[in-house]
């Protein structure tokens, strides 16, 4: 067996699939579409096809036209008008939504955001008291602001008007602004998931009194970066606004575009992997209005100025975030394995704030646990930062049952920040670890991979991929499908320079399908040929040298049936061997020392020491046999209780073990008969007599001995003399021919046998307890 690394969920048998009308889509496709939720043609239409008229009227969301009226009332007068946002990539684009839209109805305006370092999340009351002093009277909020309850009771104090745009969750109390423009605020607005920058945009559209499909560019990278649904208006926005970023002709993304080399069409991996990042990296490590003024900017030589800056802090980000997770990693392997059996905690001075939440995602994908990572500040005596978790462990529920030893906590269930004195970082983790022992099972700890359907081999054609696309932009609320595969491969080998990656190419009824899986070459040693293999991963085409094919990006694979190791002969099978194979077996038949040594990490029994009472004691998994049984029976009785995962043949066949053949009866009868004839054989004369027949000397001395046995001859000092009254006995009452009948069978069997026929007898010894798991053949 191969266990695999995440736990494979298959969701399809949790809806049911099938549209009355045909929309000329595979049943494949359909079975996605209502997965999704998509169960009418009428849905399934505007999911394959969005459209700008899907898009909600912004004048349902509640206090828009306080708030329009407000702005508008301001730019008559000639007020300063201040967009305050907020430091992420969603922040970033709302803010340069916003300041566009009030620009070009020609207000007065700038915008601030908050530093991370120096003055936290969100509205703070001395950036309040300095826009009061540059003479700023109405401030807008931006993909924040919801929470600021004190913040905006100082705006009023001040005599500044404040209006809140956020779409983060609401909290109990609502600050006291002039008004407040949220989708979860507005029970009248049908959808409650836009981003902050997609709240800035309903009301820049309200504001210019028409739909402003030049600021689309802008929205799909809040829209994307932050991880929202993207379902219904999210859907639209981000569908039409990667058409409008891949053609956008604004200098920053341009600059940005061009650093990130992309030279096709902007898809949704662009924007999560290589724009949002960057522009995320400004205010990780700095000042965020940088990124502002690059999305902002009109002169193409001032962008690529920009851009070439914020690469730097990006690449610099990089290495800080590589630095902490090496730092954080060792601390976790310093420490004893129960500190952090179940919750990772790292805490330590010195750490940049800002990237300690990538440091935590490193960590749960290292360890497959929760992970907090926290920066220590010895002058405030105070440990601040980020945790991310497993699916199975709702962070934010847990925490908030020792809410007391936080001095600030926010977030959901898989992300949160906090802020903590340092003597309660000890009682967190023990909190915290116990909370998760009782709560979780080892499964739990893994990633989880929803798998959308099992598809045959031949079903994965170009089309069918190219069909999938219609369902993109992927992302939060719609995933990018992942598909299983199950059958025996045609061939597995190791690819990359360093052979740190595996290909995989599926074989099925003559179809074929190529795997490739990154990061997955140490896994090749422990695939074994011909075994079940089972993949899963996200359709792909794949174009090389003028020839398309589809391709299968795996994300995990697994081999759910025992598997054998065919190292028989091998001179050099111990090098096949991983070192993260556990509870492993090696059983010889012989006291033979001249045997190869053995790797680290295996118990070892010769099998006239080993109790058998044992193998039912212990749950050996990898069983490696050294060398061939004197009876076979021998090796029934030690695989009679085990229950292996896997069996390494890593036996030879030497020399005299045997005669190459068991003499026939004619041969015997010769033989016989030659004696008789000459009345004596010397021994000096064996090897003559085996030349002149062109048979080994072994051969002939075994005949004789079975003769000698059968007292068909005497021996007499060095002369074999014939028996004058032998009785008369079949060949097979020798116990010489016996044995080598017995080692004959057990070499036809163990070692002359093919890969099949030894996996089918190996299987036959322990079939009962055979721990072959029920295949999922199309999710039943």
């Amino acid at each position: 067996m191969l266990q695999s690394q995440a736990n494979w969920k298959f969701t399809y048998n949790e809806h049911q699939v099938g549209f009355e009308h045909n929309l000329n889509i595979s049943p494949w496709t359909e079975q996605l579409l209502s997965q999704r939720g998509v169960n009418t043609e009428e849905e399934a239409e505007a999911f394959l096809h969005p459209q700008l008229t899907h898009l909600h009227n912004p004048g349902l969301l509640h206090d828009i036209d306080i708030a329009v009226k407000r702005v508008k009332q301001a730019i008559h007068s000639g007020e300063k008008i201040l967009v305050f946002g907020d430091y992420d990539a969603d922040g970033v684009s709302s803010t340069s939504v916003m300041i566009e839209a009030l620009k070009e109805l020609g207000a007065t305006c700038d915008f601030y955001i908050p530093n991370r370092f120096t003055e936290g999340y969100g509205p703070n009351e001395a950036a309040f008291v300095k826009a009061k002093d540059e003479g700023y009277t109405l401030i807008i909020t931006v993909d924040t602001g919801i929470a600021a309850v004190y913040e905006a009771e100082v705006a009023k104090n001040l005599g500044i008007d404040l209006i809140i745009t956020d779409h983060h969750e609401v909290q109990e109390t609502l600050p006291d602004a002039f008004a407040i423009v949220h989708p979860k605020c507005s029970d009248n607005y049908p959808f409650h998931e836009l981003a902050g920058v997609g709240v800035a945009f309903k009301f820049a559209e309200h504001l210019l009194g028409y739909f402003p499909k030049q600021l689309l560019d802008l929205v799909v990278i809040g829209t994307i970066a932050d991880l929202v649904p993207l379902v219904d208006e999210n859907r639209v926005l981000a569908y039409y606004g990667l058409q409008a970023i891949s053609h956008s002709k604004r200098p920053g993304l341009l600059a940005l575009k061009e650093l990130c080399k992309i030279e096709r069409d902007v898809n949704e991996e662009d924007i999560g992997f290589l724009i949002g990042p960057r522009i995320n990296a400004v205010g990780r490590l700095q000042d965020a209005a940088m990124a502002v003024d690059l999305l902002l900017t009109n002169d193409i030589e001032e962008a690529r100025e920009l851009a070439a800056f914020i690469q730097e802090l990006n690449e610099e980000r990089q290495k800080i975030v590589s630095d902490i997770a090496k730092e954080a990693q060792a601390m976790v392997e310093q420490e004893t394995p129960e500190a952090n059996s179940h919750v990772i905690i790292v805490a330590k001075e010195g750490w940049n704030e800002g990237v300690l939440g990538i440091v935590a995602s490193k960590l749960v994908r290292l360890y497959d646990r929760p992970a907090i990572v926290l920066s220590i500040n010895p002058t405030t005596g105070k440990a601040k930062g980020s945790a991310r978790s497993v699916d199975a462990f709702d962070l934010f529920k847990n925490c908030m049952a020792v809410r007391d030893l936080f001095t600030h906590f926010g977030g959901h269930a898989q992300a949160a920040g906090m802020t903590l004195d340092v003597e309660q970082v000890a009682p967190l983790r023990e909190a915290l670890n116990r909370m998760a022992a009782e709560q979780l099972s080892d499964e739990d700890f893994k990633q989880v991979l929803r798998i959308e359907a099992s598809l045959p081999i031949e079903s994965i054609q170009i089309e069918f991929i190219k069909e999938i696309a219609l369902l993109a932009p992927f992302g939060m609320g719609n995933p990018k499908p992942l598909f299983h595969v199950q059958t025996k491969p045609r061939e597995v080998k190791q690819i990359g320079s360093t052979s740190n990656h595996l290909k995989v190419t599926f074989e099925q009824d003559s179809y074929l399908l190529d795997g490739v899986g990154f990061g997955m070459g140490a896994l090749f040693p422990r695939i074994s040929p011909q075994s079940m293999l089972e993949a899963v991963g996200e359709l792909s085409i794949n174009e090389w040298n003028g020839n398309v094919k589809p391709q299968l990006m795996m994300k995990d694979i697994a081999v759910n049936e025992w598997q054998l190791f065919d190292y028989r002969g091998s001179n050099f099978w111990y090098k096949q061997f991983t070192s993260d194979l556990e509870n492993k077996l090696a059983v010889s038949f012989t006291d033979n020392q001249n045997m190869v040594k053995l790797p680290e990490g295996f118990d070892h029994f010769t099998f006239s020491e080993l109790p058998l009472s044992l193998l039912e004691q212990q749950t050996y998994r990898h069983i490696v046999l050294l060398d061939l049984p004197n009876r076979i029976e021998d090796l029934q009785a030690v695989l009679g209780k085990l229950n292996p995962e896997s069996i390494y043949a890593c036996y030879r066949n030497d020399g005299d073990r045997s005669i190459s053949i068991l003499p026939t009866r004619e041969e015997f009868k010769w033989l016989y008969a030659f004696l008789l004839k000459r009345k004596e054989l010397k021994d000096s004369e064996v090897p003559k007599l085996a030349s002149f027949k062109g048979w080994k000397v072994e051969k002939v001395q075994f005949m004789i001995q079975v003769f000698l046995e059968l007292q068909f001859m005497n021996r007499d000092q060095n002369r074999i003399i014939p028996s004058e009254r032998p009785l008369k006995k079949d060949l097979s009452e020798a116990p010489s021919y016996q044995d080598m009948e017995a080692k004959l069978e057990i070499e036809s069997v163990l070692y002359y046998s093919s890969y099949t026929e030894l996996r089918e007898w190996l299987k036959a010894q322990f079939n009962t307890m055979d721990p072959i798991k029920e295949e999922v053949t199309n999710g039943l």
